[in-house]
């Protein structure tokens, strides 16, 4: 895939992008289950290893690529896919260049809120690049955004952290729990008309598994946050409780499990 992608970097960065979007867009797997995330990932670091010697050019490459004004993108299409690489893409190089970080959360923070779901989870991915290198400015953003932004921004925020990998990390794991916190609570106080949207119900569903994420790397401060929710009597919140003891991530710790399971009856 490379000997065909580099190429088509090399004419992209002199100003002839269309070839290399016409590849990603035939190679993206859409419409369909899975797009092709290894394609994405093989074009960001080929972009990264360039920044040195281009770093313009590649700024200019990574803006086409992002641009959503030259048609209505819409999900699960290969224009989506294009979005997607762009976000990734801008995540990776962002975490080898910081003179890009400032951009680059601004651009994440942004599309966060597209109605697209997979642009909404290259924002995620790109955030996952960023967290293990440039910790404090990322985690600044992600927990203004539990507390202050929209119910799509609270996803992403709450998504970016739902990684194993990163929950090994203390500092991490802890801003994780307080997100999640911060999410549920807010979520609690919704009226009735704000969870009949399209953005609630991605929430919600990102919240059915994000906290048996953040718990299996916790569990006693991720059981003791769910026992506190299951007191709420929210119907919202007890599914989203219920959807996470159905993980098998969960599985090993028995009796935090059945203790839950008795509070969501009660």
């Amino acid at each position: 895939m490379q000997d065909t992608l580099e190429p088509l970097i090399e004419k992209a960065l002199r100003g002839q992008p269309r070839l290399l979007e016409f590849y990603l867009r035939e190679q993206s797997r859409l419409p369909g289950p899975r797009a092709n995330l290894s394609l994405a990932y093989d074009l960001a670091h080929l972009l990264a290893l360039r920044l040195r010697t281009d770093p313009q050019a590649v700024e200019k490459l990574l803006t086409y690529l992002l641009s959503t004004e030259r048609e209505d993108i819409q999900s699960n299409t290969p224009a989506e896919f294009t979005v997607l690489c762009g976000l990734i893409a801008l995540g990776v190089c962002a975490a080898a260049w910081p003179d890009w970080r400032r951009w680059a959360l601004a651009v994440l923070e942004e599309q966060a809120l597209s109605p697209c779901w997979r642009i909404r989870e290259g924002v995620v991915l790109a955030y996952q690049q960023l967290l293990p290198v440039a910790g404090a400015e990322t985690l600044a953003q992600l927990t203004r955004l539990a507390s202050e932004g929209g119910l799509l921004q609270q996803r992403a925020a709450v998504a970016a952290l739902a990684e194993p990998t990163l929950l090994m990390e203390r500092e991490l794991l802890t801003a994780a729990l307080s997100i999640q916190r911060q999410v549920l609570e807010r979520l609690r106080r919704l009226a009735p008309a704000e969870r009949r949207q399209a953005a609630f119900r991605a929430l919600r569903q990102t919240l059915g598994y994000s906290l048996s994420v953040v718990t299996a790397a916790a569990p006693d401060e991720g059981f003791a946050l769910m026992r506190a929710c299951a007191a709420w009597n929210d119907k919202d919140i007890a599914w989203i409780l219920r959807e996470n003891l159905k993980k098998k991530r969960l599985a090993r710790f028995g009796a935090q499990m059945a203790l839950l399971e008795r509070l969501l009856k009660s």
